[in-house]
């Protein structure tokens, strides 16, 4: 199968899969519900973030804050389109990883443009220590990352060169 159709497809899925579950959490989770799936370490919640990730900006009340979270987004989304445009040339965890970051940011940029805010629902915690909620999308974005660290640090396989070319 084309390699750009692959990264485009995952994409898609992905956002299709934000999508699904924000709007199932939107219409059954109230706002200040807390349903406890693993007691101590695990809850659903829902939440709206109005900045970046981990609430970064969140607390901001400049009017460019939204502007400038939509611009960079939109920036890096390009970017990364454009890679996956030559995603022949690309290793499979570097398209992987670009598809699951380029799914992931176009959900979250969809309910930033549609509300302004991001609906936020894993809650992961460890007594006091708790972790920002955070949704699919954001975890598509780590795994995606995680995979272009990876092949980063992957050693590369130098071009066989054949003694006898002259």
């Amino acid at each position: 199968m084309n390699p750009r159709l692959l990264a485009f497809t995952l994409s898609a899925l992905v956002f299709a899969a934000d999508r699904v579950t924000k709007l199932w959490i939107e219409t059954h989770i109230s706002m200040l519900d807390v349903h406890a799936v693993i007691p101590g370490f695990f809850n659903i919640v829902h939440t709206r973030n109005r900045g970046a990730a981990f609430s970064l900006f969140s607390e901001s009340a400049s009017a460019w804050r939204g502007f400038l979270l939509i611009g960079v987004s939109v920036a890096a989304m390009v970017l990364i389109a454009g890679m996956l445009w030559n995603a022949a040339r690309l290793e499979w965890a570097t398209r992987a990883g670009l598809g699951l970051i380029f799914g992931g940011a176009s959900g979250n940029l969809f309910d930033r443009v549609a509300t302004g805010t991001v609906t936020d629902f894993l809650d992961f915690y460890v007594g006091s220590l708790h972790w920002p909620a955070f949704n699919l999308a954001d975890s598509a974005i780590v795994a995606g990352s995680g995979l272009l660290l990876l092949d980063l640090l992957k050693p590369k396989r130098k071009p066989r060169v054949n003694p006898h070319a002259s």
